[in-house]
C-alpha cells in the first residue's frame, strides 16, 4: 500500500532545537559519528528556542576553587524550598566546568579580566556560580556546528504526536507549520527539548507573543511525554518574573551587578546586590510598587558597558524600544513589572521527570532543557543534560533493534487532523480563543490561588476543551497548528490546576501562595506532586513521590 507521507529512520530523534536539542544533536554525533540523527524545530534552528541569539551568561558553573558541586546542590535546594531531586542537579553542576571550557573552543567568549579570571557572580543563596559570557551569536555557533556534523534538520515542523510499541517510544508524527504536510519519524530513541509553556498567562500589554520567554513554546514537550505515559511534576509551580514592563525582557543580573540602583514606588533604595523575584514581586503586590532601575550614578563607561551587552547580546530588540520610550540610562529610569504567568523547568520546577541520566519512565524517551525536571538548570542546565540525554539515548539506540511504523497509529492521527480541518464554517477565530483562554488563565490560575478559583479554571478548561472542537474556526494550515498549540496550553493550564490544587500548602513565595493554606507544611508536602495520563488526556492521575537525595547514592 503506498501512502501519502514520506517515513525517515534514524537512531536518534530530537524533538526541538534550542539549546538543549542544539547540544544534544553535537553531542549524539560525537558520540557516535556513524549514527543518523534528525532534528524536528518548529521555527528555524539558527535562530530558535529561548536564547535565540546571544546569551550574557552561563548561570551555573562549579569553577574550581571558587565553587563545588555540592555547594551548588545546597544552594539550589534552598532557592527551591527543597522540592529539589538533588542528583540530576549535582550532575550538572559536576559536568559544568567542563561544558564551560568545551563551549571556548567554539569560540564562545566569556570575558577575563588581566589575571585572566573569569567574572563569577553570586546570584544564588549561597556561592558565585554564574559565569559572565559575552557572546551575541552563541546560537549560530550551536546551529552551525549542528549542520557540519552531518545532522539532518527539519525545520519549521511541529511534533505533533508520538509513535509507540507497547511501552516504548518508536518515533513521532510531525507537521510542517506552513505546509500542513506529514512526515513521520521512525527512531530508535527520542529526546524532548521543545521548552516549557511559555504562552500560558496572558501578559498586561494584552499582546499574546509578548512573554518573557520563548513564544513558541506552548508545552508540546510536556503534552507529547503526558501522552505517552511520562511522569510529569511542578506543574503547580507557576512562575511569573518581575522584568521590565511591557517588553518582559530581563536586565537584571546585568545592571544591578554592575552598580545600578533599585528603588520602589517611594523611592527607597534596595541595598542588596541582587533581590530575588520573590521579595520584589511581594514589595510590588504589597503597594510598594512598581520597582524602577535607576542608572544615572554610573561613570559613562560602567553605562556604555550595560548598553553593549544589553543591546548586542541579551535581546538587541531593547535598544528600539527605550528609544521609543525615550529612556536614556544616563538620566531616566526602567520600569519593572510582572510577567504573565509561565511554567518552564529551566528557570523553575516543571516539566518531564528524568533521572540523572536523563532518563523518564518511558522506555526509549529522554527529556533536557525547560521541558525536564532538572530544577532551575538555566542555561547549564539545558547544555548539561542536552549531552546526558544525547550520550544515554545513543546508549539506548545501539543496543536496540529496528521497529517497523505502526501505520494504524499514523491513519488514527490523520483520522482525527483531517476532522479538526473541516471546521471552516465555526464562527470563532483561533487567535481571539487563545486570548480568551488566557485571560481566564490570569483569572483563576495565577496567584494567590485558593480551591474555589483552581476549580473554576478546572471547569473552564472542560469547557475550552469541548469549544476548541465546537465553536474554533480552522481555515487553513496556520490555524490547524495554532489549534493544536491551544489544545497543549488548555492541557498544561487543566495539570496546572490539578496540582496546584493538589498541594495544600504555601511554597516558593508568590509561585504557589494558597491563601486558604498560606503556610508552607514540611511535614506532609515536602515531596513531587506527579501527574500522569488515565484512560484518556483529560483523565489526569495524581500522585506522590519523595525528594531523592544526595546522601547514600554514588556520586
Amino acid at each position: 500500500m503506498r501512502y501519502d507521507y514520506p517515513v525517515v529512520d534514524c537512531d536518534v530523534l530530537i524533538i526541538g532545537g534550542g539549546s538543549a536539542g542544539a547540544m544534544a544533536a553535537i553531542r549524539a554525533k560525537e558520540t557516535d559519528p556513524d549514527q543518523t540523527v534528525i532534528v524536528l524545530e518548529k521555527g528555524e534552528i539558527k535562530y530558535s528556542g529561548c536564547i535565540a541569539r546571544g546569551m550574557d551568561a552561563l548561570n551555573i558553573v562549579a569553577v574550581p576553587d571558587i565553587s563545588t558541586p555540592e555547594l551548588y546542590v545546597e544552594s539550589n535546594s534552598l532557592a527551591c524550598d527543597g522540592i529539589m531531586d538533588e542528583l540530576p542537579s549535582y550532575r550538572m553542576a559536576q559536568r559544568s566546568w567542563q561544558l564551560l571550557k568545551k563551549l571556548e573552543s567554539w569560540d564562545v567568549c566569556f570575558p577575563v579580566d588581566d589575571k585572566g579570571q573569569y567574572e563569577v557572580l553570586q546570584v544564588h543563596p549561597k556561592g558565585r556560580f554564574c559565569v559572565a559570557m559575552k557572546e551575541p551569536e552563541l546560537k549560530t555557533i550551536l546551529a552551525r556546528k549542528v549542520l557540519d556534523l552531518g545532522v539532518r534538520v527539519f525545520n519549521r515542523t511541529m511534533a505533533v504526536q508520538l509513535l509507540k510499541d507497547g511501552e516504548r517510544v518508536t518515533g513521532v508524527i510531525g507537521m510542517n507549520v506552513r505546509t500542513g504536510e506529514i512526515i513521520v519519524c521512525n527512531a530508535k530513541a527520542v529526546i524532548l527539548s521543545a521548552g516549557g509553556t511559555a504562552r500560558f498567562g496572558l501578559p498586561n500589554n494584552g499582546y499574546l507573543y509578548g512573554v518573557y520567554d520563548f513564544p513558541g513554546n506552548t508545552g508540546d514537550g510536556y503534552c507529547l511525554a503526558y501522552q505517552a505515559g511520562a511522569e510529569l511534576s511542578g506543574f503547580e509551580y507557576t512562575l511569573i518574573y518581575y522584568i521590565i514592563k511591557d517588553i518582559n525582557a530581563p536586565l537584571l543580573y546585568i545592571t544591578l551587578t554592575r552598580g545600578a540602583n533599585l528603588l520602589n514606588a517611594f523611592g527607597d533604595r534596595r541595598e542588596k546586590d541582587h533581590p530575588s523575584i520573590k521579595s520584589m514581586l511581594q514589595e510590588h503586590h504589597e503597594g510598594r510598587g512598581p520597582m524602577r532601575i535607576i542608572m544615572s550614578h554610573l561613570p559613562e563607561k560602567k553605562i556604555k558597558e550595560i548598553e553593549d551587552i544589553l543591546f548586542t547580546t541579551e535581546r538587541p530588540v531593547q535598544e528600539r524600544f527605550f528609544q521609543g520610550r525615550n529612556v536614556d540610562f544616563r538620566s531616566g529610569e526602567i520600569e519593572l513589572w510582572p510577567t504573565e504567568c509561565f511554567l518552564c523547568g529551566g528557570h523553575g520546577l516543571t516539566g518531564v521527570r528524568v533521572n540523572e541520566r536523563a532518563e523518564t519512565n518511558v522506555p526509549g524517551l529522554y527529556a533536557a532543557g525547560d521541558t525536564s525536571l532538572v530544577a532551575r538548570g538555566h542555561l547549564s542546565g539545558a547544555f548539561a543534560f542536552g549531552e546526558i540525554a544525547a550520550e544515554n539515548a545513543t546508549k539506548y539506540a545501539a543496543d536496540d533493534k529496528h521497529v517497523e511504523v505502526d501505520r494504524d497509529q499514523v491513519s488514527s492521527f490523520l483520522k482525527t487532523r483531517d476532522a479538526m480541518q473541516d471546521r471552516s464554517g465555526n464562527p470563532v477565530p483561533i487567535e481571539e480563543f487563545e486570548y480568551k483562554v488566557r485571560r481566564i488563565i490570569n483569572d483563576y490560575i495565577v496567584p494567590p490561588k485558593v480551591e474555589y478559583k483552581l476549580d473554576r479554571a478546572l471547569w473552564w478548561m472542560d469547557r475550552f476543551r469541548k469549544e476548541l472542537v465546537d465553536l474554533v474556526r480552522v481555515r487553513d494550515v496556520h490555524d490547524l497548528f495554532k489549534l493544536y498549540e491551544v489544545e497543549n496550553i488548555i492541557q498544561c493550564a487543566t495539570m496546572s490546576a490539578l496540582a496546584s490544587k493538589e498541594r495544600k500548602e504555601s511554597r516558593w513565595g508568590l509561585w504557589h501562595f494558597r491563601d486558604d493554606y498560606p503556610d508552607p507544611n514540611d511535614r506532609e508536602w515536602l515531596k513531587h506532586i506527579v501527574l500522569t495520563k488515565g484512560e484518556a488526556p483529560e483523565d489526569i492521575r495524581v500522585s506522590h513521590k519523595e525528594i531523592t537525595r544526595l546522601k547514600g547514592v554514588d556520586q
